[in-house]
C-alpha cells in the first residue's frame, strides 16, 4: 500500500502544476493513470469508481489554495478595510459590497457548466474520457492560445480590474467554462482565459476571476462525485482510501500555493503561448502514443 501512497504524492504534484496552468488537470490526470494506476482494490470496477472519484475530489486542495491566497479578496464580510460597504449602518456595514458584487458575477458565471454538467456528467464520463479525445482537446486551444494571443498583440484590454467585469462578460467566460466541461482535456482554466482574451479582458484579470471561479465550481464537482461514489458506486472509505485521497489533496494544496504565485508573477510579463506549443506537442505525443498502443495491440 506504500507505493499507492506514493502514487498519490506523484498525482497530487501533477494536479497542483496543471490545475492553474491552462494545461488541463483532468486531462493530465487521465493520461498519468495510464501510465499509473491507483490500485486501492482487487475488484476492478470498485478500484475504477475510486480513481474517477480521486481525480476530481483531489482537486479541493489545489482550491483551498486559492482560497488561503485572496482569502482578502474572496470572504465578503468584515467592517475594517472596508471602502466599500453595502450600507452606511447596521448589518450592511459589515458587507463588501465590491466583493459580493464579484460573487454574483461568480455565480453567473458557473450557471452555465452547472446546469448542463449535471444534466450530462455521466454521459460524458462514459464518452468522452478517451485519450484521444483529451488529445485533440488539448490541441485545439492550444492553437487556440496562439491565435487569440497574437490577434490581442496590438489591441489593449477594455477591462483591467474584476470590478470592471459586467454580468455579460462573466456569462459569455462561463459559456467558454462549459466547453472544459464538455470535453476533458479543454482545461477549464484555459477555456475561461481564452474567452475573458477574446472580450477584451486583461491577462492578470482573466486569471484571477478564473481563479475565483474555481472555487465554487470545484467544491460542486467534488460534493457530486462523491455523491455519486456512495451512493451510486456504493463505494466505501477504508482507512487506507481516505489517507490516499488527504495525501493527494494536501500535496495539491501546497504546489498550488507555489504555481499560483508563478503564474501570476508571469503574466505580467509574458503571454500564453508558451501554454499553447506545450500543449499541441503534449496533444499529438498522445495521439502517437495511442495510436501505436492501438496498433500493437
Amino acid at each position: 500500500m506504500i507505493f499507492e501512497f506514493l502514487k498519490s504524492v506523484i498525482l497530487g504534484i501533477v494536479e497542483g502544476i496543471t490545475e492553474w496552468l491552462p494545461v488541463s488537470s483532468t486531462g493530465h490526470l487521465i493520461l498519468v493513470d495510464e501510465f499509473l494506476n491507483l490500485h486501492v482494490s482487487d475488484d476492478i470496477e470498485a478500484n475504477k469508481a475510486f480513481i474517477k472519484m480521486f481525480d476530481v475530489v483531489i482537486q479541493l486542495g489545489a482550491i483551498m489554495a486559492v482560497v488561503i491566497i485572496f482569502w482578502k479578496k474572496l470572504f465578503p464580510f468584515g467592517k475594517e478595510n472596508n471602502p466599500h460597504p453595502w450600507k452606511k449602518e447596521g448589518f450592511g456595514a459589515y458587507v463588501k459590497a465590491d466583493t459580493m458584487q464579484m460573487w454574483f458575477k461568480v455565480v453567473v458565471a458557473c450557471i452555465p457548466a452547472a446546469v448542463i454538467g449535471l444534466l450530462v456528467d455521466d454521459w460524458i464520463e462514459k464518452h468522452f474520457y478517451k485519450p484521444w479525445v483529451v488529445a485533440l482537446a488539448l490541441i485545439t486551444f492550444g492553437v487556440a492560445f496562439i491565435v487569440v494571443e497574437n490577434w490581442n498583440k496590438e489591441r489593449k484590454p477594455k477591462i483591467n480590474s474584476i470590478a470592471e467585469l459586467t454580468y455579460q462578460s462573466a456569462l459569455i467566460i462561463g459559456g467558454f467554462q462549459l466547453l472544459a466541461a464538455l470535453f476533458p482535456g479543454t482545461s477549464r482554466s484555459g477555456a475561461t482565459i481564452v474567452g475573458a482574451l477574446l472580450i477584451g479582458i486583461s491577462r492578470t484579470v482573466a486569471a484571477e476571476f478564473t481563479f475565483y471561479l474555481a472555487v465554487p465550481v470545484m467544491f460542486g464537482a467534488s460534493l457530486l462525485k462523491i455523491v455519486k461514489y456512495v451512493l451510486k458506486d456504493g463505494g466505501t472509505f477504508s482507512g487506507a482510501e481516505l489517507g490516499i485521497l488527504l495525501v493527494g489533496m494536501i500535496v495539491a494544496f501546497a504546489v498550488s500555493i507555489f504555481v499560483i504565485k508563478f503564474l501570476m508573477d508571469y503574466i505580467k510579463k509574458h503571454d500564453f503561448k508558451v501554454f499553447g506549443w506545450y500543449r499541441i506537442v503534449l496533444g499529438i505525443l498522445v495521439l502517437l502514443y495511442f495510436g501505436i498502443k492501438t496498433a500493437v495491440a
